[in-house]
């Protein structure tokens, strides 16, 4: 192979002088993380909320969760992104479209990108929530109807604790996803890790270089992930489930 490496030109000034090719990737991974974090919140509050409307005995509503479910997990993230960022503001008040207008393009980019990724993202687990809810016994939920607890507080105080302890594992997985998923916020022009190191290849002709230190950073930001999961998954571990002893 006769590439020449050229690690060095990460440390070359940008064209506007204002910064490095590195100082440009280190804003890129501030940029996913940001958008990431905040489209796990939307995907945790959404997707649990639709998780136990899947359980729950009124077909309206189970019948709106599942409804959700099936629109946004069989239509593409691309396609979503595209429909937030260009069609759903022409269908808002004029009063509402001129704000958004009026906004910075970062900061609608963000706005549009966390809210598709979270509402993706939310579909997914959903289903997660909705296994784990319904691979608890029978009897938990008769238990804590009979204590003379309602329905919402049998959900809040004797499945959701349970249920969110088995779901861990998977839902680590939805977690790791997401930060990888945020690679296609690019497609709408935010600049986020994947849109800097196609930045920087347009500008150094430096294609190895900068798509190897995309990749150590989306490698390193999955690893933090990933144990971090792991201790709150042996911290919350139940004698009887998880594999624990």
């Amino acid at each position: 192979m006769s590439y020449q490496w050229n690690w060095g030109v990460f440390f070359q000034t940008t064209p506007d002088g204002t910064d490095t090719y590195l100082g440009w990737l280190l804003t890129g991974m501030k940029w996913t993380l940001s958008v990431s974090l905040s489209a796990w919140v939307v995907a945790l509050i959404i997707g649990t909320t639709l998780g136990v409307l899947r359980t729950v005995p009124n077909r309206w509503l189970s019948g709106l969760a599942t409804a959700y479910v099936e629109l946004f997990r069989n239509v593409p993230l691309l396609v979503q992104l595209f429909i937030w960022f260009y069609v759903v503001p022409e269908l808002l008040p004029e009063m509402v479209k001129q704000k958004l207008f009026a906004m910075p393009p970062v900061a609608s980019q963000f706005m549009f990108g966390f809210i598709g990724l979270g509402m993706f993202t939310a579909a997914r687990v959903c289903e997660q929530v909705r296994s784990g809810i319904e691979s608890l016994p029978k009897g938990q939920k008769n238990a804590g109807l009979a204590m003379g607890f309602t329905l919402p507080q049998t959900y809040r105080y004797v499945l959701m604790p349970m249920a969110f302890r088995i779901v861990i594992p998977p839902m680590t997985s939805e977690f790791m996803n997401i930060f990888k998923n945020s690679a296609v916020v690019s497609v709408i022009g935010m600049l986020e890790l994947t849109g800097q190191a196609r930045q920087l290849l347009e500008y150094t002709a430096h294609a190895y270089e900068s798509f190897t230190a995309a990749t150590l950073g989306y490698f390193l930001i999955n690893v933090i992930v990933m144990y971090s999961m792991r201790w709150l998954e042996n911290r919350t571990r139940v004698p009887g489930y998880m594999g624990g002893k």
